[in-house]
């Protein structure tokens, strides 16, 4: 499998990262065996990126992703999170410190690679976010604590919330990493959205994201499983997602998906599923696009559609049109 460069971290990941969440939840909700198994097939596929957090299962990612990794001991890049409860704002070296070790403990390990700021960014802050000069100052020399003490290699953030604070925390250029929205759904970190299309506008993110030299995650690439064109649920997923694209639900999100199966019956690709994924790693500031299975099926589809690369720019170019044309209708 392909392998790019991690922004200034110089590390070297897979195009497709092993998302450990509790959407596709194989993770948290899974057999022992089945995880193992996952696990091992993805090592096969050439994955080396596992993406875990303490908010996943309340720490069952991080116990069952440890538990694996200790029997299977791949050579892997490893990133885990932080997130900081409204109660936790008055001491926040505090609360990054107790969140690393208590991960650490989980996933049976010394140090991760990665340590990301998990909590949604404001110019302001608010009971539920965080504000972008926070992120800035305390969190960041929390997080830098953390990397001094060996506990980390880098360190970065979830790039989710408010666009213009957003904006602000990437251009400063201290964060080695941003996992950010990208999906055809959604495609406005990126250069190929209609202006004004509904939904959250992540404001070209990416762009910036490759001016500060900032490697780039990308999360929900199948806009929570909407991009694979059906509202049935598998029994160990997240039963309920709230729209990730711009319906104003998950319905909404799978009927827009839908419009894109067009790529399947002109031959750009095999499958919605397929060509969800290749067209987020067909941007040239994708690092790595994190996956979250429910099964070995799913995680087989997304090691092929890898495997074949980015989507061709004909293809770029119907996905580009497909969206206008959505945007003009709703």
């Amino acid at each position: 499998m392909e392998r790019r460069r991690l922004g200034r971290t110089a590390l070297q990941t897979s195009v497709i990262g092993y998302g450990c969440g509790a959407v596709g939840g194989l993770m948290v909700r899974g057999s022992p065996a089945d995880q193992e198994r996952a696990i091992a097939r993805a090592v096969e596929l050439g994955i080396n990126y596992f993406d875990t957090a303490p908010l996943y299962g309340d720490g069952e990612s991080e116990r069952n992703l440890g538990r694996v990794l200790a029997t299977l001991r791949p050579d892997i890049v490893l990133g885990t999170k932080v997130r900081l409860m409204p109660v936790e704002r008055g001491q926040i070296g505090a609360a990054v410190a107790a969140s690393i070790e208590a991960s650490l403990r989980r996933l049976g390990r010394d140090h991760v690679d990665l340590f990301q700021l998990h909590d949604t960014i404001t110019l302001d802050g608010s009971s539920t976010t965080l504000a972008a000069d926070v992120a800035l100052d305390d969190v960041h020399a929390a997080l830098d604590r953390a990397r001094q003490q060996g506990k980390t290699r880098f360190i970065g953030i979830t790039a989710t919330g408010a666009t213009a604070a957003l904006h602000k925390v990437i251009d400063a250029g201290m964060f080695d990493t941003a996992q950010v929205v990208f999906n055809m759904l959604n495609p406005t970190a990126g250069d190929t959205a209609p202006t004004g299309m509904p939904g959250q506008d992540y404001g070209r993110l990416l762009d910036r994201a490759q001016r500060a030299d900032t490697g780039v995650i990308g999360i929900r690439a199948l806009a929570g499983g909407a991009l694979s064109g059906s509202e049935a649920r598998h029994p160990i997923s997240m039963a309920v997602v709230a729209p990730i694209g711009s319906g104003p639900d998950y319905a909404a999100d799978v009927r827009r998906a839908r419009q894109f199966d067009a790529l399947v019956r002109e031959g750009h690709a095999g499958s919605l599923i397929e060509a969800a994924l290749r067209f987020v790693i067909a941007h040239p500031t994708m690092t790595t696009a994190l996956v979250g299975t429910s099964s070995l099926d799913e995680l087989e589809i997304a090691g092929q559609a890898a495997n074949k690369g980015p989507l061709s720019q004909a293809a770029l170019d119907r996905v580009a049109a497909i969206a206008a044309a959505d945007h003009q209708t709703t």
